[in-house]
């Protein structure tokens, strides 16, 4: 693809997002929940439905799952959550920097098995950061996938990062059943706890 239509393309879903989190955002320093691969939206419709004082909000890529996950909050009848589609360092690079992180929710993200594609996967200590630089005293991130080298892999990475404390890898504050957790007969978890704020990202 040549350089100039993949700017083109990546700076309109790029003014999508802006468009998308300016009508969201009850103020630039507003604070929410962020699932990232939201799928059908199941988890964080529930998760809403739960906790009608917080602000959610659900990214995937893939417009057919943003649609499904659209059409569970409209039958919920819920105004807390809102799902974009669009690809999270887009959704990071037009959200205001004043937005607070209050919980962030990555559940059984695809885990790129191959060594070759490691590079592609999301638990990475630079997107820690990033996350880290959005978040505050009492964030959590919260991690999941039936992947095992993966998990192996995120515990390794959040334990010896300078953002993130390792808090356990027990049950999540909040649960509900997902497609892809119904699908996994052995699954593993991680909580991690912000503990730093680092320089903000260019």
């Amino acid at each position: 693809m040549p350089i100039e239509l993949f700017e083109a393309i990546r700076d309109s879903r790029r003014a999508d997002l802006r468009a998308s989190i300016a009508r969201i955002l009850p103020s630039r320093d507003a604070a929410f929940v962020l699932e990232i691969g939201c799928g059908n939206g199941h988890f964080l419709t529930a998760y809403a439905a739960a906790h009608s004082e917080r602000l959610c909000i659900g990214i995937d890529l893939r417009l057919m799952r943003v649609d499904k996950a659209l059409r569970k909050r409209g039958s919920a009848s819920l105004s807390n959550v809102h799902f974009l589609r669009g690809d999270v360092e887009n959704f990071f690079h037009e959200l205001p920097r004043e937005a607070r992180l209050t919980e962030i929710y990555m559940l059984f993200p695809d885990p790129w098995p191959k060594k070759r594609h490691h590079k592609n996967r999301l638990f990475r200590p630079d997107f820690l950061k990033e996350l880290a630089s959005r978040g505050g005293e009492g964030t959590r991130l919260f991690f999941r996938t039936d992947f095992k080298p993966y998990y192996d892999e995120a515990v390794s990475i959040a334990s010896s990062h300078p953002c993130w404390t390792l808090l356990s890898d027990g049950p999540f504050p909040f649960e509900h059943m997902t497609i892809f957790q119904s699908r996994a007969p052995v699954f593993h978890s991680l909580t991690a706890g912000w503990k730093a704020a680092p320089a903000p990202v260019d």
